[in-house]
C-alpha cells in the first residue's frame, strides 16, 4: 500500500488532470514477487510526455512504465503488464533485485472521477476505506478498468469477507477470476486507504523541532504544540508541519486525540510535563511517550496515583522514558529513538526496549 500523504497527493493530482483535460494515466503495482523497488499499491500519475508524479521504484521499471503510458495515451487504451527485474551482471545492477512486478496502466480515469473525488475527500476527512480497481480481460489487447471507493463493507459487498482482511492487515490484494465457458478473466485489487496518523508533539524545544522533521518523513501528519510563539514559528518546522501556540495542557485537552494519534511530551520542564501528561493519560491515543529521567518519571507516576489524577494501568500504558534505548545522547538521536519506537507500536503494537535514562540536553 502506497503512503497515505503520497495517495491523497496522487488522486488530488488525477482530479487536477481530468478537470484540465490533459491526457494522462494511473500506473498501479498490482502485484510485486520478491524484491522489487516499490510494493504493492504503489501508484504514479504520468502524462502522454512522460512526465511523473510519485515514483514506481525508478531504474528500468519506472522508465518502462514512463514509455508504455506514452504508447497508451495515444491509443487511449489502459493496458497491464508484467516486469521482471533479473540481470545477469553488474552492469546491469539496476534490475538485479530479481523480483517480478506486475503493472496496470490506466489512461481511462477520466471515466472514474467520482471515485478519485470520494478518496481525496475521505482521506481530508480523516476517514478511510477500500479503493477497489476491476480489471476485465486484463490478459486481452483491449482491457476496461472500473474503479470505486467503498467505506462501508457489508456482508452483501462482493468480496466483503477479502475486503475485511485487507482493511485489518492494511495490505492490498490481488484476485483473479477466470470465467468458465467464456474467454473473459477479471482481476480485481483490493487497496485499503487510511488518513496519515497524527504525531502530536508538545514541545517545540530542540528535540520537538528534530522528531517533527522526523515524523513528516514517516508520513506523520504532524502537529506541534508550545506557550512560546518563537517555538511555534513555522519558519523551524516547514510547510510540513501545523504549529499552534497557546498553552499547552489546554490545547492537548481540546485536541481530537484518537486511536490513531500518537503523542510525544518533550516540553521544557517537570511541570509542564506533568500537566500535558494529566491533559491526555485518559485519551485514547495509540500511543502516549513523556521525555525525562527515570526519577523525575517515577515522582510523576506517585503524583498522579495519590491524588487520584490516573491509576496504575493507565500510567503503565505511557511510553517513560520515552524512545527505544539506543544510547542516544544528542538531539538528533533522541529523537531518532522516539521516532523508532513511533514506528515499533505503530507497525508492530509493541515498543520493544524503552530508553533507560533520557534527558533534555
Amino acid at each position: 500500500m502506497g503512503s497515505a500523504s503520497q495517495t491523497k497527493e496522487i488522486h488530488q493530482k488525477i482530479v487536477e488532470l481530468i478537470d484540465s483535460g490533459s491526457p494522462f494515466a494511473l500506473v498501479t503495482v498490482l502485484k510485486a514477487d520478491g524484491s522489487t523497488p516499490q510494493k504493492v499499491g504503489a501508484k504514479a500519475v504520468i502524462d502522454d510526455t512522460g512526465k511523473i508524479w510519485g515514483t514506481l521504484g525508478g531504474g528500468r521499471v519506472e522508465a518502462e512504465a514512463q514509455r508504455r503510458t506514452i504508447e497508451a495515451c495515444e491509443l487511449k487504451q489502459p493496458l497491464v503488464f508484467d516486469f521482471q527485474l533479473s540481470g545477469a551482471g553488474v552492469e546491469s545492477f539496476e534490475s538485479l533485485c530479481g523480483g517480478a512486478m506486475r503493472l496496470l496502466i490506466d489512461t481511462t480515469a477520466a471515466k472514474n472521477r467520482a471515485a478519485y473525488v470520494h478518496t481525496a475527500r475521505s482521506l481530508k476527512e480523516r476517514r478511510g476505506g477500500v479503493l477497489v480497481t476491476t480489471i476485465f480481460n486484463a490478459d486481452k489487447p483491449k482491457i476496461t478498468v472500473r474503479w470505486f471507493w467503498q467505506s462501508d463493507i457489508s456482508s452483501e459487498t462482493a468480496n466483503a469477507e477479502a475486503i475485511r482482511s485487507c482493511l485489518r492487515r492494511e495490505t492490498c490484494l490481488l484476485l483473479s477470476a477466470d470465467q468458465q465457458e467464456s474467454e473473459t478473466s477479471t482481476e480485481v485489487f483490493v487497496e485499503p486507504i487510511f488518513p496519515r496518523p497524527r504525531l502530536l508533539i508538545a514541545g517545540g524545544g530542540h528535540i520537538g523541532q528534530a522528531l517533527a522533521r522526523q515524523g513528516v518523513c514517516l508520513d506523520f501528519d504532524v502537529t506541534v504544540l508550545d506557550d512560546r510563539a518563537e517555538f511555534t514559528n513555522s519558519a523551524l518546522f516547514g510547510d510540513d508541519v501545523t504549529t499552534l501556540c497557546g498553552d499547552i495542557s489546554k490545547q492537548l485537552a481540546d485536541f481530537p486525540v484518537d486511536t490513531d494519534t500518537y503523542v510525544v511530551i518533550v516540553t521544557r520542564g517537570h511541570k509542564n510535563d506533568a500537566e500535558a501528561l494529566e491533559a491526555c493519560i485518559h485519551s485514547n491515543a495509540a500511543y502516549i511517550g513523556m521525555i525525562g529521567s527515570k526519577r523525575k518519571v517515577a515522582l510523576i507516576r506517585e503524583s498522579f496515583i495519590a491524588s487520584g489524577i490516573a491509576t496504575e494501568q493507565q500510567l503503565c500504558r505511557v511510553f517513560a522514558p520515552v524512545g527505544l534505548d539506543i544510547g542516544a545522547i544528542t538531539v538528533p538521536e533522541i529523537a531518532t529513538s522516539i521516532a523508532a519506537q513511533l514506528i515499533a507500536v505503530r507497525r508492530k503494537g509493541t515498543a520493544g526496549a524503552k530508553a533507560e535514562d533520557m534527558t533534555l540536553p
